[in-house]
């Protein structure tokens, strides 16, 4: 049975969550403005709010999560655009987190892909979030986990991630979502580059956008990533990761691509590997919350506060080895906890 929204919340809480289920998007917007807050209470706001919408989230069967990667000027908003105008125009409702660059001023987003994809906002059956990375690795702002949850409650059953692909390693992303693509540009040379980054090892598709350019360029270019594909151990043994060709800007190449998602959704549903992979990043981001967690009760500790600027000039200046420092700041924090 599912447990009732409203319970154990606030009364604008309460009226946040009625709305999401709504599926209104301005409640939405204002729950994930809560849960991106670093404040005490707006975190403890947005943790029971998770909680009472947590049965509606997270069905494998009905939602999708997309994550998107690829190096800037890649074209990924337009390629995004035109995926969820494909997707709306069929009846889906899409969901866009947006993860932008922050700024080093402000804190918040930079590029602003709002703005970037004026047509799909326009859409009732779309919404569109940009959000600050905060300095999270691979590009992935450290609440779009919770963000996703929520969009889902709000009946978005496609939830794509983008994330900014400046050459961070993007594990974070393929961590939290059901299917990973890779854009490519045919004619920048930098697809075996990538390899050796590793990040072709976490795609199941890969796309070569602006294909129209240079036609010849992207033949050869997906030819040399389906060879170079064969010899790395795919992430499923049922699924040989694809190669595609788009002109996102035109429209070319998007129903294709959305037609090898579904293959893939079906080969992992049809195996069991879909709900087993969600489960495991359920398991995974538990012990995220607690590494991270931790560290900041570490750092918050009364002891560990007062030793540790002067360890760290000793460091700094080499009269203590950091892992004297580090040694004498855990000590510090295990006295309170008695470990």
């Amino acid at each position: 049975m599912k447990s009732k929204p409203g319970l154990g919340l606030s009364a604008a809480d309460a009226e946040l969550a009625a709305g999401i289920l709504a599926r209104q998007r301005r409640p939405l917007a204002k729950a994930i403005t809560l849960i991106e807050s670093t404040r005490h209470d707006h975190q403890a706001r947005a943790q029971a709010l998770l909680e009472k919408l947590l049965p509606y989230s997270g069905q494998a069967e009905k939602c999708l999560r997309v994550g998107i990667s690829g190096v800037p000027g890649v074209g990924k908003s337009t390629f995004i655009e035109a995926l969820g105008m494909h997707l709306v125009e069929r009846s889906h409702r899409v969901a866009v987190l947006a993860v932008d660059p922050s700024s080093t001023l402000s804190g918040g987003a930079i590029l602003g892909d709002k703005t970037r994809m004026e047509r799909l906002s326009q859409r009732e059956e779309a919404f569109i979030r940009p959000t600050p990375t905060s300095g999270s690795l691979g590009g992935v702002a450290e609440k779009t986990r919770e963000a996703m949850l929520l969009c889902e409650a709000a009946g978005f059953e496609i939830i794509i991630v983008e994330t900014v692909g400046v050459g961070q390693s993007e594990t974070a992303v393929a961590g939290m979502t059901d299917v990973f693509v890779l854009l490519q540009l045919p004619n920048a040379g930098d697809d075996l580059q990538a390899i050796k980054k590793g990040i072709v090892e976490l795609a199941d598709l890969v796309v070569f956008n602006k294909a129209d350019l240079d036609p010849a360029a992207a033949e050869s270019a997906a030819r040399q990533m389906e060879l170079a594909l064969h010899l790395l151990r795919p992430n499923s043994p049922h699924w040989q990761p694809r190669v595609l060709q788009s002109c996102a800007a035109q429209g070319q190449g998007i129903a294709a691509f959305w037609q090898a998602i579904e293959d893939y959704r079906k080969t992992m549903q049809d195996t069991g590997e879909f709900a087993a992979k969600r489960r495991h990043q359920a398991q995974a981001w538990m012990w995220a919350l607690i590494d991270s967690g931790l560290q900041a009760r570490f750092r918050q500790h009364p002891a560990v506060r007062r030793e540790l600027p002067a360890l760290a000039t000793a460091v700094e200046a080499g009269e203590v080895p950091p892992v004297l420092a580090a040694e004498r700041l855990l000590d510090c924090f295990k006295e309170k906890l008695h470990l």
